[in-house]
């Protein structure tokens, strides 16, 4: 990749001026134009959309509309045509250190015929791979073909985070669908983790896919056959994902269902058992209650053999009792 230098007025994270014969300049040291140098087809700028000297440049170079759009600090996916030009805003996995997945971060894009603009907060590695593709030499021949490559790029990311979370579930089911009785109580708060990643992530890969499907079907000059068919691919993929998601987040919803019903089962019985042993013991409690009233009159208070005579009783009442139960049925 060739590099050049340019004057020093702005700073973009990176630059690039891509050629006809396929080739892509780095730009550095500053740049303030957003036309492609000499030879150059399209340019692309990448920027820290917090960078004050970016939003003075996209005050003098951006429409109104398109600046606020690339500065804003809430997005959701979307893809609006605007301006004679495309407003994209994607999201993708965060990978940065001591982040979450689902908290998936943002890149805007404006997208012209001869200029592409992205912004950031947060580090987007697919934008990185990118970068590392067109230096060795797979650089995007037209802008479209650099937004289906860079969606292509952040679904990829996407997927392998659904996958592990497939993978996961899987894990927990062999588990919690063991007939093992040591399985009951196991793989619970990972299945309440996994399903709180699986919301967040299709909250915001739901939107993502309908932006996707959106841009495939746009009628616009700027997206060529070529170019639409790998946006369809993306958008395709992408419905895919969230078909994938939602099937995870069923199959975890089963598996809570199933946890509930474990310990329901398991606390009935116990609860019977406890029953069980209330019933057996209920006659004997009447039986020493009613012998240890002191009154005149009760039988055995003077016989010595009146105490193990009715300690045998209450074991041979409480030992009928439970063949009654258990002829019965009861446990």
């Amino acid at each position: 990749m060739e590099k050049t230098s340019i004057p020093p007025e702005f700073s973009p994270l990176s630059a690039f001026d891509i050629r006809a014969d396929g080739t892509a300049v780095a730009l550095e040291d500053g740049w303030v134009g957003t036309q492609a140098g000499d030879g150059g087809v399209w340019r692309w700028l990448h920027c820290d959309r917090t960078d004050p000297g970016f939003a003075l440049w996209a005050s003098g170079h951006l429409p109104m509309p398109v600046r606020a759009a690339l500065l804003q600090v809430e997005t959701r996916p979307r893809c609006e045509p605007m301006e004679g030009g495309l407003l994209i805003t994607l999201r993708g996995i965060n990978t940065n250190p001591g982040a979450a997945n689902e908290d998936m971060v943002a890149i805007r894009l404006w997208v012209t015929e001869g200029l592409v603009v992205t912004t950031r907060f947060r580090r987007v590695f697919a934008v990185d791979e990118l970068k590392a593709e067109m230096a060795a030499g797979a650089v995007p021949a037209t802008t479209a073909a650099f937004v289906a490559r860079l969606a292509g790029l952040l679904t990829e990311k996407i997927e392998e985070v659904s996958a592990a979370r497939e993978d996961a579930t899987d894990a927990i089911e062999e588990v919690l669908l063991d007939e093992e009785p040591d399985a009951i109580g196991t793989g619970e708060r990972q299945v309440s983790q996994l399903a709180r990643s699986i919301i967040k992530l299709r909250r915001h890969i739901a939107p993502q896919r309908e932006a996707l499907a959106k841009l495939a079907v746009l009628e616009s000059d700027l997206i060529n056959p070529i170019d639409r068919y790998a946006l369809r691919d993306v958008a395709n993929r992408s419905l895919r994902l969230v078909e994938e998601l939602d099937s995870t987040r069923d199959r975890l919803a089963s598996l809570r269902a199933h946890i509930d019903s474990l310990h329901a089962g398991r606390i009935g019985k116990q609860g019977f058992v406890l029953s069980v042993v209330a019933a057996i013991f209920l006659p004997l409690g009447f039986l020493t209650g009613l012998f240890g009233v002191n009154l005149a009159g009760m039988p055995g208070t003077e016989w010595p053999q009146a105490f193990i005579v009715m300690t045998a009783a209450s074991v041979v009442i409480g030992l009928m009792l439970w063949l009654l139960f258990r002829w019965l049925k009861w446990f």
